[in-house]
């Protein structure tokens, strides 16, 4: 007899950044479990809103933040989260994984969920084949252009303004961050069914935390039925969407989930589209000349105006009032930051740090709230109902100045870059994407705009 998944939500998450709590919400929701997912915990009133989901999430902002600004706000967030009652609650990090001991410490994150959870040990799955993420004994990839990169070699990871990623084992990288022990379930024993043998052996040795290897679609599923079977009485995990990816394979190959759902409803193409990016990866770059190349409207928000309380206000109505205007003559229109890691503007706001004092992370920061009032004016003179937020600081502010509270997956677009309806108070939903720097090709702006066909 087939097992059954048990009743009610099956996972709780807390997503360390806006973008990445998207890709959650898609593997399972287009695995067939309505998820919904929250800007904020949510109270009584929000979740009586979404009966029936099976899983909810957070929209967090952790990712760039301090260890005592985790300590601060993550430790109700997740005792919140956990009084759901679901039987897996996930902390959700990316998959390129970058962190440091400073800022979005997944260490810390690791430490503050075991002690409120009060949990023996917590599974880590940080690859995902389905976004070209890999890791095999230990060492994360990712891949770019067909080219899989060892994460300390990687040509946007290894060089990230903010946290670079100069290590690329796993276990070495967290050691920088917590003195819990950390143990690994490899490659091998995932392949030759001792996977349980490895865990249990990790546990009795007192580790805390047990990566898994995942490779492609076996591994995937065998990490996936190795950690089920060992949720006992429920599991606090730090993973990116891997851990739903595995969870859903084995899931569907033990027969608990459908192995084909029904594909999602076809949404069609917007009239018109509206983006706005802080993110300064190179596929976001191509994308924003693809959208240059393709008719689209695209401006420049001065990022040193951004970040200058004397100058803010009038940067953003220069770039706001020329998004509407755009969009008002029938044109998509995209305001960018940047365009790519090499963009002047990303060593112009480093050096403004250097120069003033100030820290990076509070420049950028007003960075993004600045696209986020741009994207505000903008949405409101034209009336436009398709967006896109790329960036993950970036969608927290905007997200929150559109009034939004709730996300629904709505059609998948890219892998972890769904097209979303987004619930608002005091306005009507709207059609939303937000997406990560490396999530998608370069047309993902015409995808998005003609409800994921080619322009």
């Amino acid at each position: 007899m087939t097992a059954a998944l048990p009743d009610g939500p099956l996972i709780a998450y807390y997503g360390d950044d806006f973008t990445g709590s998207t890709d959650v919400m898609e593997v399972l929701a287009f695995a067939g479990l309505p998820t919904v997912l929250f800007l904020d915990v949510p109270d009584a009133a929000d979740l009586a809103r979404f009966p029936g989901r099976r899983a909810i999430g957070v929209a967090g902002t952790a990712r760039s933040r301090p260890p005592e600004w985790m300590r601060a706000h993550l430790a109700p967030a997740l005792a919140a989260l956990d009084a759901l009652g679901a039987p897996v609650l996930h902390y959700k990090v990316c998959s390129t994984f970058d962190s440091s001991p400073a800022a979005g410490s997944i260490g810390c994150a690791l430490d503050i969920g075991l002690a409120v959870t009060r949990r023996a040990w917590c599974p880590m799955v940080v690859a995902a084949p389905a976004l070209r993420r890999y890791q095999a004994f230990g060492n994360l990839f990712a891949a770019v252009d067909g080219v899989a990169y060892r994460l300390d070699r990687h040509p946007t990871m290894s060089r990230h303004p903010v946290t670079p990623m100069a290590e690329a084992d796993l276990r070495r990288h967290l050691a920088a961050q917590t003195e819990a022990p950390v143990g690994l379930v490899d490659l091998l024993a995932l392949q030759s069914g001792r996977g349980e043998a490895v865990l249990a052996a990790a546990r009795e040795a007192g580790q805390r935390a047990v990566l898994f290897d995942v490779l492609d679609t076996a591994t995937l599923a065998e990490a996936g039925r190795v950690i089920w079977q060992a949720r006992e009485g429920g599991l606090f995990a730090v993973a990116s969407s891997g851990l739903e990816y595995a969870l859903v394979a084995h899931w569907r190959a033990a027969g608990m989930l459908p192995a084909a759902p029904p594909p999602p409803a076809v949404r069609g193409a917007a009239e018109r589209l509206l983006v706005v990016s802080g993110s300064c990866s190179p596929g976001t770059a191509q994308q924003i000349e693809w959208a240059a190349a393709h008719g689209f409207a695209t401006i420049r928000l001065d990022a040193l105006a951004a970040a200058d309380p004397a100058r803010v206000a009038a940067e953003v109505a220069r770039a706001a009032t020329a998004a509407a205007d755009a969009l008002a003559g029938g044109r998509d229109a995209l305001v960018f930051s940047a365009a790519g890691p090499q963009d002047p503007a990303v060593g112009a706001l480093l050096a403004a740090a250097a120069r003033t004092g100030r820290p990076a992370g509070a420049l950028q920061a007003a960075v993004a709230a600045a696209l986020g009032e741009v994207l505000a004016q903008a949405a409101e003179r034209s009336g436009v109902s398709r967006i896109v937020i790329a960036g993950g600081d970036t969608s927290g502010a905007a997200a929150g100045r559109l009034g939004v509270y709730a996300l629904e997956a709505a059609m998948p677009i890219a892998p972890g870059g769904p097209l979303c309806i987004a619930h608002r108070r005091g306005g009507e939903p709207i059609e939303l994407v937000l997406k990560g720097g490396q999530i998608g090709g370069a047309d993902f702006f015409g995808l998005v705009k003609h409800g994921g066909a080619a322009g």
